[in-house]
Protein backbone atom coordinates (compact mmCIF):
# COMPACT_ATOMS: atom_id res chain seq x y z
CA UNK A 1 0.00 0.00 0.00
CA UNK A 2 1.71 3.54 -0.87
CA UNK A 3 1.36 6.54 1.41
CA UNK A 4 -1.43 7.99 -0.55
CA UNK A 5 -3.62 5.43 -0.52
CA UNK A 6 -2.66 4.64 3.21
CA UNK A 7 -3.29 7.66 4.37
CA UNK A 8 -7.00 8.13 2.86
CA UNK A 9 -7.03 4.68 4.19
CA UNK A 10 -6.99 5.54 7.49
CA UNK A 11 -8.97 8.85 6.90
CA UNK A 12 -11.95 6.98 6.14
CA UNK A 13 -11.74 4.50 8.89
CA UNK A 14 -11.68 7.58 10.81
CA UNK A 15 -14.79 9.41 9.21
CA UNK A 16 -16.88 6.04 9.86
CA UNK A 17 -16.15 5.64 13.20
CA UNK A 18 -17.05 9.45 13.53
CA UNK A 19 -20.34 9.37 11.67
CA UNK A 20 -21.92 5.78 13.26
CA UNK A 21 -19.70 5.24 16.45
CA UNK A 22 -16.09 2.88 17.74
CA UNK A 23 -18.42 -0.34 16.80
CA UNK A 24 -17.35 0.61 12.92
CA UNK A 25 -13.84 0.69 13.81
CA UNK A 26 -12.06 -1.18 11.61
CA UNK A 27 -14.26 -1.61 9.04
CA UNK A 28 -12.65 -1.53 5.57
CA UNK A 29 -13.09 1.55 3.76
CA UNK A 30 -13.06 0.22 0.44
CA UNK A 31 -10.96 1.91 -0.95
CA UNK A 32 -10.11 1.19 -4.93
CA UNK A 33 -8.67 3.31 -7.92
CA UNK A 34 -11.38 5.15 -9.74
CA UNK A 35 -12.78 3.13 -12.95
CA UNK A 36 -12.85 6.53 -14.26
CA UNK A 37 -10.77 9.97 -14.32
CA UNK A 38 -13.70 11.54 -14.76
CA UNK A 39 -14.14 10.35 -11.35
CA UNK A 40 -11.36 11.33 -9.34
CA UNK A 41 -8.57 9.18 -8.61
CA UNK A 42 -10.29 6.75 -5.85
CA UNK A 43 -13.48 5.81 -4.59
CA UNK A 44 -15.02 4.19 -1.44
CA UNK A 45 -17.40 2.04 -1.88
CA UNK A 46 -18.54 1.25 1.96
CA UNK A 47 -21.32 3.29 1.60
CA UNK A 48 -23.09 0.84 -0.70
CA UNK A 49 -21.73 -2.23 1.71
CA UNK A 50 -23.06 -0.45 5.22
CA UNK A 51 -26.66 0.68 4.27
CA UNK A 52 -28.34 -2.46 5.25
CA UNK A 53 -26.70 -2.66 8.47
CA UNK A 54 -27.30 1.12 9.28
CA UNK A 55 -30.76 0.91 8.13
CA UNK A 56 -29.90 3.99 5.69
CA UNK A 57 -30.06 4.99 1.98
CA UNK A 58 -26.49 4.56 0.57
CA UNK A 59 -26.22 7.83 -0.54
CA UNK A 60 -27.11 9.12 3.16
CA UNK A 61 -24.42 7.08 4.59
CA UNK A 62 -21.87 8.44 2.35
CA UNK A 63 -22.73 11.99 2.62
CA UNK A 64 -22.49 11.42 6.46
CA UNK A 65 -19.34 9.70 5.92
CA UNK A 66 -18.18 12.76 3.95
CA UNK A 67 -19.13 15.39 6.55
CA UNK A 68 -16.67 13.79 8.64
CA UNK A 69 -13.85 13.01 6.43
CA UNK A 70 -10.83 15.37 6.62
CA UNK A 71 -9.31 15.13 4.04
CA UNK A 72 -8.12 18.44 2.56
CA UNK A 73 -4.31 18.38 2.69
CA UNK A 74 -4.87 15.56 0.46
CA UNK A 75 -7.69 15.92 -1.67
CA UNK A 76 -10.13 18.54 -3.41
CA UNK A 77 -13.84 18.44 -1.57
CA UNK A 78 -14.80 15.04 -1.69
CA UNK A 79 -18.13 14.18 -3.18
CA UNK A 80 -21.05 11.56 -3.43
CA UNK A 81 -22.26 10.05 -6.72
CA UNK A 82 -24.60 7.97 -7.69
CA UNK A 83 -26.14 5.10 -5.45
CA UNK A 84 -23.40 6.36 -2.55
CA UNK A 85 -20.06 6.56 -4.29
CA UNK A 86 -17.54 8.57 -2.60
CA UNK A 87 -15.20 9.98 -4.75
CA UNK A 88 -11.62 11.73 -3.95
CA UNK A 89 -9.43 13.42 -6.53
CA UNK A 90 -5.82 13.90 -5.21
CA UNK A 91 -5.13 18.73 -5.11
CA UNK A 92 -2.05 19.24 -7.51
CA UNK A 93 -0.19 20.75 -4.32
CA UNK A 94 -0.23 17.42 -2.38
CA UNK A 95 0.92 15.54 -5.62
CA UNK A 96 3.84 18.33 -6.13
CA UNK A 97 5.19 17.41 -2.56
CA UNK A 98 5.10 14.08 -2.87
CA UNK A 99 7.33 14.24 -6.11
CA UNK A 100 9.51 16.56 -4.77
CA UNK A 101 9.99 14.30 -1.19
CA UNK A 102 11.05 11.23 -3.68
CA UNK A 103 13.00 13.59 -6.03
CA UNK A 104 16.30 13.26 -3.69
CA UNK A 105 15.54 9.97 -3.07
CA UNK A 106 17.62 7.17 -4.67
CA UNK A 107 15.51 4.62 -3.96
CA UNK A 108 12.31 7.04 -5.63
CA UNK A 109 10.74 7.28 -2.06
CA UNK A 110 10.34 3.03 -2.04
CA UNK A 111 11.54 2.18 1.63
CA UNK A 112 12.88 -1.33 1.77
CA UNK A 113 10.31 -4.01 3.88
CA UNK A 114 9.90 -3.48 7.15
CA UNK A 115 10.24 -7.82 7.83
CA UNK A 116 12.81 -9.38 5.24
CA UNK A 117 12.52 -12.72 4.35
CA UNK A 118 14.78 -15.38 3.61
CA UNK A 119 13.60 -16.07 0.13
CA UNK A 120 14.75 -19.13 -2.21
CA UNK A 121 14.32 -18.77 -5.96
CA UNK A 122 14.15 -21.46 -8.05
CA UNK A 123 14.94 -21.37 -11.69
CA UNK A 124 16.16 -21.84 -14.90
CA UNK A 125 17.11 -25.81 -14.53
CA UNK A 126 18.56 -26.89 -17.57
CA UNK A 127 19.25 -30.64 -18.12
CA UNK A 128 23.77 -31.31 -17.83
CA UNK A 129 24.67 -32.66 -21.65
CA UNK A 130 21.35 -30.65 -23.37
CA UNK A 131 21.31 -26.87 -24.46
CA UNK A 132 19.30 -24.72 -23.46
CA UNK A 133 16.38 -24.40 -25.20
CA UNK A 134 13.28 -21.77 -25.89
CA UNK A 135 11.39 -23.45 -22.96
CA UNK A 136 14.05 -22.27 -20.48
CA UNK A 137 13.69 -18.99 -21.37
CA UNK A 138 10.90 -18.23 -19.51
CA UNK A 139 11.94 -19.76 -15.89
CA UNK A 140 15.21 -18.35 -16.31
CA UNK A 141 14.03 -14.75 -16.85
CA UNK A 142 11.02 -14.94 -14.81
CA UNK A 143 12.47 -16.09 -11.87
CA UNK A 144 15.35 -13.32 -12.56
CA UNK A 145 12.95 -10.81 -12.28
CA UNK A 146 11.42 -12.15 -9.33
CA UNK A 147 14.39 -12.28 -7.56
CA UNK A 148 15.13 -8.95 -8.54
CA UNK A 149 12.41 -6.94 -7.16
CA UNK A 150 12.16 -9.11 -3.92
CA UNK A 151 16.22 -7.82 -3.65
CA UNK A 152 15.09 -4.30 -4.19
CA UNK A 153 12.39 -4.90 -1.66
CA UNK A 154 14.87 -5.67 1.06
CA UNK A 155 14.89 -9.52 1.00
CA UNK A 156 17.50 -12.03 1.36
CA UNK A 157 17.16 -13.42 -1.90
CA UNK A 158 19.31 -16.83 -2.58
CA UNK A 159 18.64 -17.91 -6.93
CA UNK A 160 19.07 -21.49 -6.71
CA UNK A 161 19.74 -23.08 -9.98
CA UNK A 162 18.21 -26.82 -9.79
CA UNK A 163 20.52 -28.30 -12.67
CA UNK A 164 19.50 -31.87 -14.04
CA UNK A 165 22.95 -33.29 -13.31
CA UNK A 166 22.19 -36.79 -12.37
CA UNK A 167 20.04 -39.76 -12.66
CA UNK A 168 20.02 -43.50 -14.69
CA UNK A 169 20.81 -41.33 -18.09
CA UNK A 170 24.24 -40.54 -17.00
CA UNK A 171 24.92 -44.46 -17.31
CA UNK A 172 23.87 -44.24 -20.87
CA UNK A 173 25.70 -41.04 -21.41
CA UNK A 174 29.14 -41.87 -19.98
CA UNK A 175 28.80 -45.62 -21.59
CA UNK A 176 28.78 -43.68 -24.99
CA UNK A 177 31.73 -41.24 -24.09
CA UNK A 178 33.75 -44.02 -23.40
CA UNK A 179 32.74 -45.74 -26.32
CA UNK A 180 32.91 -42.60 -28.98
CA UNK A 181 35.48 -40.27 -27.35
CA UNK A 182 37.65 -42.10 -25.26
CA UNK A 183 39.92 -39.32 -25.87
CA UNK A 184 37.40 -36.68 -23.92
CA UNK A 185 38.14 -38.42 -20.78
CA UNK A 186 41.93 -37.66 -21.14
CA UNK A 187 42.01 -34.20 -23.03
CA UNK A 188 40.73 -30.95 -21.19
CA UNK A 189 37.96 -29.18 -23.23
CA UNK A 190 38.17 -31.84 -26.02
CA UNK A 191 34.46 -31.73 -26.61
CA UNK A 192 32.12 -28.90 -27.04
CA UNK A 193 28.32 -28.71 -25.84
CA UNK A 194 26.99 -28.64 -29.72
CA UNK A 195 28.64 -32.21 -29.95
CA UNK A 196 27.00 -33.34 -26.75
CA UNK A 197 23.98 -32.43 -28.16
CA UNK A 198 24.52 -34.18 -30.98
CA UNK A 199 25.91 -36.68 -28.86
CA UNK A 200 23.01 -37.30 -26.54
CA UNK A 201 20.54 -38.39 -29.58
CA UNK A 202 23.49 -40.54 -30.43
CA UNK A 203 23.62 -42.25 -26.82
CA UNK A 204 20.08 -42.13 -27.03
CA UNK A 205 19.75 -44.10 -29.94
CA UNK A 206 22.45 -46.59 -29.12
CA UNK A 207 20.63 -47.60 -25.50
CA UNK A 208 17.28 -47.99 -27.48
CA UNK A 209 18.58 -50.04 -30.13
CA UNK A 210 21.18 -52.61 -28.57
CA UNK A 211 20.86 -54.37 -25.42
CA UNK A 212 24.63 -54.76 -24.37
CA UNK A 213 24.91 -51.45 -24.31
CA UNK A 214 21.73 -50.70 -21.83
CA UNK A 215 23.20 -53.23 -19.39
CA UNK A 216 26.94 -51.19 -19.63
CA UNK A 217 24.63 -48.60 -19.04
CA UNK A 218 23.05 -49.56 -16.08
CA UNK A 219 25.86 -51.17 -14.57
CA UNK A 220 27.80 -47.61 -15.18
CA UNK A 221 24.98 -45.84 -12.56
CA UNK A 222 26.00 -48.18 -10.15
CA UNK A 223 29.82 -47.00 -10.68
CA UNK A 224 28.36 -43.54 -10.51
CA UNK A 225 26.34 -43.87 -7.55
CA UNK A 226 29.15 -45.92 -5.66
CA UNK A 227 31.29 -43.06 -6.65
CA UNK A 228 33.88 -44.64 -9.24
CA UNK A 229 36.77 -42.78 -9.53
CA UNK A 230 36.85 -42.98 -13.39
CA UNK A 231 33.29 -42.26 -13.67
CA UNK A 232 33.36 -39.67 -11.47
CA UNK A 233 35.67 -37.77 -13.92
CA UNK A 234 33.22 -38.53 -16.61
CA UNK A 235 30.49 -36.98 -15.36
CA UNK A 236 32.47 -33.72 -14.34
CA UNK A 237 33.58 -33.68 -18.33
CA UNK A 238 30.02 -33.59 -19.22
CA UNK A 239 28.69 -31.21 -16.07
CA UNK A 240 31.77 -29.07 -17.26
CA UNK A 241 31.37 -28.71 -20.94
CA UNK A 242 27.72 -27.95 -20.16
CA UNK A 243 28.36 -25.24 -17.87
CA UNK A 244 30.23 -23.45 -19.84
CA UNK A 245 27.51 -23.35 -22.39
CA UNK A 246 25.04 -22.42 -19.66
CA UNK A 247 27.21 -19.56 -18.53
CA UNK A 248 27.60 -17.90 -22.36
CA UNK A 249 23.50 -17.85 -22.20
CA UNK A 250 23.64 -15.94 -18.40
CA UNK A 251 26.04 -13.65 -19.37
CA UNK A 252 23.78 -12.58 -22.38
CA UNK A 253 20.80 -12.24 -20.58
CA UNK A 254 22.48 -11.00 -17.73
CA UNK A 255 21.72 -13.73 -15.11
CA UNK A 256 22.80 -14.31 -11.89
CA UNK A 257 22.26 -17.92 -10.35
CA UNK A 258 24.22 -20.75 -7.93
CA UNK A 259 23.97 -23.79 -9.71
CA UNK A 260 22.69 -26.82 -6.87
CA UNK A 261 22.14 -29.56 -8.59
CA UNK A 262 20.64 -32.57 -8.00
CA UNK A 263 23.80 -34.41 -7.08
CA UNK A 264 24.20 -32.10 -3.91
CA UNK A 265 21.13 -33.63 -2.68
CA UNK A 266 22.75 -37.73 -2.84
CA UNK A 267 23.40 -37.87 0.20
CA UNK A 268 20.84 -36.71 1.75
CA UNK A 269 18.39 -39.22 0.09
CA UNK A 270 18.91 -42.24 2.82
CA UNK A 271 17.96 -39.84 5.12
CA UNK A 272 14.15 -38.72 3.72
CA UNK A 273 13.67 -42.25 3.11
CA UNK A 274 14.33 -42.65 7.03
CA UNK A 275 12.32 -39.51 8.33
CA UNK A 276 9.41 -40.70 6.21
CA UNK A 277 9.52 -44.04 7.82
CA UNK A 278 10.13 -42.93 11.21
CA UNK A 279 6.97 -40.67 10.58
CA UNK A 280 5.14 -43.22 9.91
CA UNK A 281 4.19 -42.30 6.16
CA UNK A 282 6.24 -45.11 3.92
CA UNK A 283 4.17 -48.16 2.74
CA UNK A 284 5.84 -50.88 0.92
CA UNK A 285 3.97 -51.00 -2.52
CA UNK A 286 5.31 -53.84 -5.06
CA UNK A 287 8.68 -53.43 -3.73
CA UNK A 288 8.74 -50.15 -3.90
CA UNK A 289 8.44 -47.32 -0.61
CA UNK A 290 5.51 -44.76 -1.01
CA UNK A 291 3.08 -42.33 0.60
CA UNK A 292 -0.06 -42.56 -0.35
CA UNK A 293 -1.45 -39.18 -1.28
CA UNK A 294 -4.75 -37.46 0.25
CA UNK A 295 -6.92 -36.17 -2.14
CA UNK A 296 -5.07 -37.87 -5.60
CA UNK A 297 -6.78 -41.08 -7.05
CA UNK A 298 -5.71 -43.20 -9.73
CA UNK A 299 -7.93 -43.80 -12.91
CA UNK A 300 -9.38 -46.56 -10.16
CA UNK A 301 -10.38 -44.35 -8.07
CA UNK A 302 -7.26 -45.78 -5.63
CA UNK A 303 -5.22 -43.87 -3.55
CA UNK A 304 -1.80 -42.73 -6.18
CA UNK A 305 1.15 -43.31 -4.47
CA UNK A 306 3.97 -41.06 -4.59
CA UNK A 307 7.24 -43.44 -4.71
CA UNK A 308 10.04 -42.10 -2.87
CA UNK A 309 12.46 -45.33 -3.29
CA UNK A 310 11.65 -47.81 -6.04
CA UNK A 311 11.89 -51.55 -6.17
CA UNK A 312 15.48 -51.84 -6.73
CA UNK A 313 16.60 -48.80 -4.09
CA UNK A 314 17.18 -46.31 -6.66
CA UNK A 315 15.69 -42.84 -6.21
CA UNK A 316 13.64 -40.43 -8.37
CA UNK A 317 12.79 -36.65 -8.92
CA UNK A 318 10.07 -36.78 -5.57
CA UNK A 319 13.12 -38.12 -3.72
CA UNK A 320 15.21 -35.46 -4.45
CA UNK A 321 12.75 -32.73 -3.92
CA UNK A 322 12.06 -33.71 -0.76
CA UNK A 323 15.54 -33.65 0.27
CA UNK A 324 15.53 -29.95 -1.56
CA UNK A 325 12.54 -28.97 0.41
CA UNK A 326 13.54 -30.20 3.98
CA UNK A 327 17.39 -28.66 3.15
CA UNK A 328 16.62 -25.18 2.12
CA UNK A 329 13.88 -25.09 5.14
CA UNK A 330 16.52 -26.35 7.85
CA UNK A 331 19.85 -25.57 6.56
CA UNK A 332 19.26 -22.03 4.53
CA UNK A 333 16.54 -21.22 6.69
CA UNK A 334 14.01 -20.13 3.82
CA UNK A 335 10.78 -18.85 4.81
CA UNK A 336 9.55 -18.97 1.54
CA UNK A 337 10.29 -20.94 -1.74
CA UNK A 338 9.39 -20.05 -5.02
CA UNK A 339 9.77 -22.64 -7.85
CA UNK A 340 9.49 -21.41 -11.72
CA UNK A 341 8.33 -24.10 -13.67
CA UNK A 342 6.40 -24.84 -16.55
CA UNK A 343 2.40 -25.29 -15.72
CA UNK A 344 2.75 -29.32 -15.92
CA UNK A 345 4.82 -29.45 -12.76
CA UNK A 346 2.17 -28.63 -10.70
CA UNK A 347 0.63 -31.62 -9.66
CA UNK A 348 4.56 -33.14 -9.05
CA UNK A 349 4.87 -30.17 -6.58
CA UNK A 350 2.01 -30.56 -4.72
CA UNK A 351 2.60 -33.83 -3.87
CA UNK A 352 5.82 -33.46 -2.68
CA UNK A 353 5.00 -30.61 -0.61
CA UNK A 354 2.02 -32.58 0.91
CA UNK A 355 4.55 -35.87 1.94
CA UNK A 356 6.51 -33.18 3.66
CA UNK A 357 3.72 -31.26 5.27
CA UNK A 358 2.76 -34.87 6.81
CA UNK A 359 6.21 -35.21 8.06
CA UNK A 360 6.09 -31.89 9.86
CA UNK A 361 9.40 -30.35 7.39
CA UNK A 362 7.45 -27.13 6.90
CA UNK A 363 6.52 -24.76 9.70
CA UNK A 364 3.39 -22.82 9.79
CA UNK A 365 5.19 -19.85 8.83
CA UNK A 366 6.86 -20.96 5.66
CA UNK A 367 5.63 -20.36 2.14
CA UNK A 368 5.89 -23.02 -0.65
CA UNK A 369 4.91 -21.40 -3.70
CA UNK A 370 4.61 -22.82 -7.04
CA UNK A 371 5.29 -20.06 -10.20
CA UNK A 372 3.77 -21.63 -13.35
CA UNK A 373 4.23 -20.53 -17.00
CA UNK A 374 2.49 -21.16 -19.88
CA UNK A 375 4.24 -22.46 -23.71
CA UNK A 376 6.04 -19.95 -26.07
CA UNK A 377 4.19 -20.29 -29.45
CA UNK A 378 4.80 -20.29 -33.08
CA UNK A 379 2.92 -17.59 -35.13
CA UNK A 380 1.17 -20.54 -36.24
CA UNK A 381 -0.04 -20.88 -33.04
CA UNK A 382 1.74 -24.17 -32.07
CA UNK A 383 4.58 -25.24 -30.16
CA UNK A 384 7.44 -22.82 -30.83
CA UNK A 385 10.11 -25.08 -33.10
CA UNK A 386 12.27 -24.86 -36.29
CA UNK A 387 11.36 -25.60 -39.44
CA UNK A 388 13.21 -29.12 -39.23
CA UNK A 389 10.37 -29.74 -36.08
CA UNK A 390 13.63 -28.95 -33.39
CA UNK A 391 13.06 -27.27 -29.89
CA UNK A 392 14.41 -23.84 -31.37
CA UNK A 393 18.56 -23.95 -29.26
CA UNK A 394 18.18 -20.14 -26.54
CA UNK A 395 21.39 -18.96 -28.11
CA UNK A 396 20.24 -18.92 -31.84
CA UNK A 397 16.73 -17.26 -30.46
CA UNK A 398 18.45 -14.29 -29.29
CA UNK A 399 21.37 -14.60 -31.63
CA UNK A 400 18.41 -13.93 -34.17
CA UNK A 401 17.26 -11.15 -32.17
CA UNK A 402 20.55 -9.14 -32.22
CA UNK A 403 20.83 -9.78 -35.66
CA UNK A 404 17.45 -8.46 -36.88
CA UNK A 405 17.54 -5.50 -34.23
CA UNK A 406 21.05 -4.54 -35.84
CA UNK A 407 19.25 -4.53 -39.35
CA UNK A 408 16.66 -2.24 -38.26
CA UNK A 409 18.94 -0.04 -36.70
CA UNK A 410 20.88 0.38 -39.70
CA UNK A 411 18.21 0.92 -42.09
CA UNK A 412 16.95 3.61 -39.81
CA UNK A 413 20.82 5.46 -39.43
CA UNK A 414 20.81 5.12 -43.07
CA UNK A 415 17.27 6.78 -43.80
CA UNK A 416 17.88 9.32 -40.98
CA UNK A 417 21.65 10.29 -42.60
CA UNK A 418 22.98 9.29 -39.30
CA UNK A 419 26.54 8.30 -38.79
CA UNK A 420 27.33 6.01 -36.19
CA UNK A 421 31.00 3.65 -34.83
CA UNK A 422 30.34 -0.21 -35.45
CA UNK A 423 31.13 -0.35 -31.87
CA UNK A 424 27.98 1.73 -31.19
CA UNK A 425 25.63 -0.26 -33.19
CA UNK A 426 26.80 -3.59 -31.75
CA UNK A 427 26.43 -2.78 -28.21
CA UNK A 428 22.87 -1.53 -29.24
CA UNK A 429 21.85 -3.80 -31.09
CA UNK A 430 22.77 -6.22 -28.24
CA UNK A 431 20.75 -4.26 -25.59
CA UNK A 432 17.80 -3.83 -28.15
CA UNK A 433 17.53 -7.83 -29.11
CA UNK A 434 18.15 -9.06 -25.66
CA UNK A 435 15.29 -6.40 -24.21
CA UNK A 436 13.28 -7.31 -27.06
CA UNK A 437 13.14 -11.06 -25.97
CA UNK A 438 12.59 -10.52 -22.20
CA UNK A 439 9.97 -8.05 -22.41
CA UNK A 440 8.18 -9.46 -24.67
CA UNK A 441 8.00 -12.64 -22.68
CA UNK A 442 7.55 -10.93 -19.30
CA UNK A 443 4.84 -8.52 -20.59
CA UNK A 444 2.50 -11.45 -20.77
CA UNK A 445 0.30 -12.79 -17.79
CA UNK A 446 2.72 -16.17 -17.24
CA UNK A 447 0.39 -18.54 -17.10
CA UNK A 448 -0.51 -17.97 -20.85
CA UNK A 449 0.80 -19.53 -23.66
CA UNK A 450 1.85 -16.30 -25.80
CA UNK A 451 3.05 -16.31 -29.41
CA UNK A 452 6.68 -14.99 -30.52
CA UNK A 453 7.16 -13.00 -32.79
CA UNK A 454 10.33 -10.83 -33.55
CA UNK A 455 8.94 -8.07 -35.89
CA UNK A 456 6.37 -7.34 -32.94
CA UNK A 457 8.81 -7.52 -29.89
CA UNK A 458 11.12 -5.33 -31.83
CA UNK A 459 9.05 -2.48 -32.88
CA UNK A 460 9.21 0.97 -31.85
CA UNK A 461 5.53 1.22 -31.37
CA UNK A 462 3.45 -0.82 -28.79
CA UNK A 463 4.46 -2.43 -25.68
CA UNK A 464 7.78 -3.42 -26.15
CA UNK A 465 11.09 -3.13 -24.84
CA UNK A 466 12.35 -0.48 -27.81
CA UNK A 467 9.37 1.74 -27.00
CA UNK A 468 10.25 2.02 -23.62
CA UNK A 469 14.03 2.51 -24.00
CA UNK A 470 12.86 5.21 -26.10
CA UNK A 471 10.62 6.98 -24.10
CA UNK A 472 13.83 6.49 -21.93
CA UNK A 473 16.19 8.22 -24.82
CA UNK A 474 13.96 11.14 -24.93
CA UNK A 475 14.41 12.51 -21.65
CA UNK A 476 18.36 12.28 -22.01
CA UNK A 477 17.88 13.75 -25.54
CA UNK A 478 16.43 16.36 -23.35
CA UNK A 479 19.61 16.81 -21.33
CA UNK A 480 22.24 16.64 -24.09
CA UNK A 481 20.09 19.47 -26.20
CA UNK A 482 19.44 21.60 -23.13
CA UNK A 483 23.34 20.57 -21.56
CA UNK A 484 20.75 19.85 -18.05
CA UNK A 485 22.57 18.29 -15.32
CA UNK A 486 19.31 16.52 -13.54
CA UNK A 487 21.43 15.80 -10.59
CA UNK A 488 21.84 19.59 -10.27
CA UNK A 489 18.27 20.05 -10.23
CA UNK A 490 17.63 21.96 -7.04
CA UNK A 491 14.80 20.06 -4.76
CA UNK A 492 13.81 23.40 -3.89
CA UNK A 493 12.35 23.98 -6.94
CA UNK A 494 8.54 24.04 -6.82
CA UNK A 495 7.07 21.59 -8.95
CA UNK A 496 4.19 22.61 -10.78
CA UNK A 497 1.10 20.59 -12.09
CA UNK A 498 -0.88 22.64 -14.36
CA UNK A 499 -1.43 21.08 -17.20
CA UNK A 500 -3.71 17.83 -17.49
CA UNK A 501 -0.77 15.94 -19.29
CA UNK A 502 1.55 17.14 -16.10
CA UNK A 503 -0.95 15.97 -13.37
CA UNK A 504 -1.38 12.36 -15.10
CA UNK A 505 1.98 11.53 -15.57
CA UNK A 506 2.27 12.26 -11.50
CA UNK A 507 0.31 10.12 -10.37
CA UNK A 508 1.67 7.54 -12.31
CA UNK A 509 4.99 7.84 -11.22
CA UNK A 510 3.30 7.99 -7.68
CA UNK A 511 2.21 4.62 -8.55
CA UNK A 512 5.57 2.68 -8.53
CA UNK A 513 5.67 1.38 -5.01
CA UNK A 514 2.35 0.46 -5.20
CA UNK A 515 3.07 -1.80 -8.31
CA UNK A 516 6.55 -3.51 -6.83
CA UNK A 517 4.29 -4.46 -3.79
CA UNK A 518 2.03 -6.66 -6.29
CA UNK A 519 4.62 -8.13 -8.48
CA UNK A 520 6.11 -8.88 -4.64
CA UNK A 521 3.11 -10.60 -3.58
CA UNK A 522 1.37 -12.54 -6.74
CA UNK A 523 4.65 -13.01 -8.43
CA UNK A 524 3.74 -11.68 -11.72
CA UNK A 525 6.11 -9.46 -13.38
CA UNK A 526 3.95 -8.21 -16.66
CA UNK A 527 1.92 -6.04 -13.51
CA UNK A 528 5.53 -3.89 -13.54
CA UNK A 529 5.60 -4.36 -17.78
CA UNK A 530 2.10 -2.80 -17.90
CA UNK A 531 3.10 -0.26 -15.19
CA UNK A 532 6.02 0.94 -17.51
CA UNK A 533 4.13 0.93 -20.59
CA UNK A 534 1.48 3.24 -19.07
CA UNK A 535 4.10 5.41 -17.60
CA UNK A 536 6.38 5.53 -21.15
CA UNK A 537 3.03 6.24 -22.82
CA UNK A 538 1.91 9.11 -20.72
CA UNK A 539 5.40 10.70 -20.89
CA UNK A 540 5.29 11.12 -24.79
CA UNK A 541 1.82 12.36 -23.98
CA UNK A 542 3.38 14.72 -22.14
CA UNK A 543 6.23 15.85 -24.10
CA UNK A 544 4.57 16.18 -27.03
CA UNK A 545 1.75 18.61 -25.84
CA UNK A 546 4.16 20.47 -22.72
CA UNK A 547 7.40 22.45 -23.51
CA UNK A 548 9.89 21.62 -21.78
CA UNK A 549 13.02 23.36 -22.64
CA UNK A 550 11.23 26.21 -24.13
CA UNK A 551 9.31 26.68 -21.28
CA UNK A 552 9.24 30.01 -18.90
CA UNK A 553 10.46 29.14 -15.16
CA UNK A 554 9.76 28.03 -12.77
CA UNK A 555 7.81 25.87 -15.17
CA UNK A 556 10.69 24.74 -17.06
CA UNK A 557 12.85 23.30 -13.90
CA UNK A 558 9.54 21.43 -13.33
CA UNK A 559 9.12 19.96 -15.96
CA UNK A 560 12.76 19.04 -16.29
CA UNK A 561 12.20 17.12 -12.86
CA UNK A 562 9.34 15.18 -14.10
CA UNK A 563 11.25 14.21 -17.11
CA UNK A 564 13.52 13.32 -15.20
CA UNK A 565 11.70 11.61 -12.46
CA UNK A 566 10.02 9.12 -15.66
CA UNK A 567 13.78 8.35 -16.58
CA UNK A 568 14.76 7.36 -13.18
CA UNK A 569 11.56 5.49 -12.75
CA UNK A 570 11.76 3.79 -16.28
CA UNK A 571 15.59 2.79 -15.51
CA UNK A 572 14.72 1.35 -11.86
CA UNK A 573 11.78 -0.44 -13.70
CA UNK A 574 13.44 -2.03 -16.35
CA UNK A 575 16.72 -2.56 -14.16
CA UNK A 576 14.25 -5.54 -11.94
CA UNK A 577 13.26 -6.94 -15.49
CA UNK A 578 16.68 -7.30 -16.15
CA UNK A 579 16.72 -4.77 -19.25
CA UNK A 580 19.55 -2.27 -19.46
CA UNK A 581 18.65 0.81 -21.06
CA UNK A 582 20.62 3.16 -23.73
CA UNK A 583 21.08 6.66 -23.63
CA UNK A 584 21.15 6.93 -27.37
CA UNK A 585 19.60 4.99 -30.32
Amino acid sequence: MNATIAHLHDRLAQALVAAFGREWSGTDPMLVPASNPKFGDYQSNVALSLAKHLGQPPRAVAEAVVQHLDVADLCEPPTVAGPGFINLTLKPEYLAAQLQQIQTDERLGIAPVKQPQRVIVDFSSPNIAKEMHVGHLRSTIIGDSIARVLEFLGHDVLRLNHVGDWGTQFGMLITYLREAYPEALVTANALALGDLTTFYKQAKQRFDEDEAFREASRLEVVELQSGNEDTLRAWNLLCEQSRIAFQEIYDLLDIRITERGESFYNPLLPGVVEDLEKAGLLVEDQGAKCVFLEGYTNKDGEPLPLIVQKSDGGYNYATTDLAAVRYRIQQDHAERIIYVTDAGQANHFAQVWQVARRAGWIPDGVELVHVPFGVVQGEDGKKFKTRSGDTVRLRDLLDEAVARARADLETRLQDEGRQETDEFIAHVAQVVGISAVKYADLSQNRTSNYIFSYDKMLSLQGNTAPYLLYAYVRVQGISRKGGIDFQQLGAEVPIQLQEETELTLAKHLLLFDEVLSAVAADLLPNRLCQYLFELSQKFNQFYDRCPILQAEEPQRTSRLVLADLTARTLKQGLSLLGIAVLERM
